[in-house]
């Protein structure tokens, strides 16, 4: 069946019903996205759609133009999430993705990276650079199972703030205390942050499928955590908490209510999110019990050779990090969201 790749100009409601029908459809392929990148971080979200001959839908690929002065232009789907390559029949998907390349090949981009949790039908480059950590839940309700499931150690690692008097808060009134605990986590990390305006237009905009929650003691955020449910699954797309009390380890309290939640919600998968294969997080993710899975970021480099999205990894940038840890946190809250735009 011949097929034509255009810019989709249908309704939401037609693009995210076409995609929850698709093998490897996350939350991330949802056209709410493209307001929220568009509104919050002003890059222009490209809808690409394949059609039939008859003019139906045969494929479906967010893609997303992130371009600054500072780090040059890329052509990515999904930015700053770890899901969104194309969707479809297999050929859908090729002609998808023969377009992004042309589309980079035009634009000049440094890359074009397709994210996808799963194999695709395609032969350009895969990066396997970041995986992701699943854990399998039990039945809807089935707390206990989930509970004893943790094992004695991580039990008792998982009870030791809740002793302390660390309480979990669910709830969009999360937003700004989870707030608080992620931009200072990242400035301790050295990294930009993402600004406040994106998790409040998520928050708004997402609803019940849009998850914050908040470790609390004697009034104060000390661990914060947010992600997203569809279908089957959760993913924690961001966690944070606040070194000074690792001591009593808030994480692992609210790691353990998100679990929680989701059990007594039905998700079948917990999705710890992204993390570099051997790193601490790596290890952290692993003693729940979960188990790796790749992610396939397919690229292509237009005129060839190798490229990456900015990274502090790269000698080029690895200085950043060691400057961004010395700057006041008011001063790195208010410069990241400008820099971080532009880090994909």
């Amino acid at each position: 069946m011949k097929l034509t790749v255009e810019q989709y100009t249908g309704s939401a409601g037609e693009w995210d019903a076409f995609g929850r029908r698709q093998r490897g459809w996350t939350h991330y392929h949802g056209a709410g996205w493209g307001d929220v990148i568009r509104e919050t971080l002003r890059h222009p979200w490209i809808p690409l759609v394949a059609r039939g001959s008859d003019g139906a839908i045969a494929g479906i690929l967010p893609l997303v133009r992130v371009r600054t002065p500072l780090f040059g232009r890329y052509l990515v789907s999904m930015p700053f999430l770890n899901y969104g390559g194309p969707l479809g029949s297999d050929d859908a998907v090729r002609a998808l993705s023969l377009a992004a390349a042309e589309e980079a090949d035009r634009e000049k981009a440094k890359l074009l990276e397709l994210r996808s949790g799963i194999e695709l039908p395609l032969t350009l480059p895969v990066s396997h650079r970041k995986i992701t950590v699943v854990l399998p839940l039990p039945a809807r309700g089935e707390t206990e199972a989930a509970w004893k499931a943790l094992g004695t150690k991580l039990r008792a690692q998982v009870k030791r703030p809740q002793k302390e008097g660390v309480t979990v808060r669910f709830g969009p009134d999360q937003v700004d205390p989870f707030y608080e605990v992620f931009a200072r986590h990242m400035r301790d990390l050295g990294t930009p942050v993402l600004p406040r305006r994106f998790f409040r237009a998520i928050a708004s905009r997402f609803g019940e499928e849009a998850w914050f929650g908040c470790a609390w003691l004697g009034g104060r955020p000390i661990a914060a955590g947010a992600g997203f449910r569809w279908a089957d699954e959760f993913e924690m797309t961001w966690a944070s908490a606040l070194t000074e009390w690792n001591r009593i380890a808030p994480n692992m309290a609210l790691y353990w209510s998100f679990i929680e939640r989701a059990v007594n919600e039905g998700v079948a998968r917990f999705n710890f999110g992204r993390c570099t294969p051997g790193g601490g997080t790596h290890r952290f993710k692993r003693q729940w019990g979960a188990e790796d899975e790749p992610l396939w970021w397919y690229q292509h480099v237009p005129g060839g050779g190798d490229a990456a999205t900015p990274s502090p990894d790269d000698g080029a940038y690895a200085w950043g990090p060691r400057l961004w840890k010395r700057l006041p946190l008011r001063l790195a809250t208010a410069l990241g969201p400008s820099i971080v735009r532009g880090i994909p």
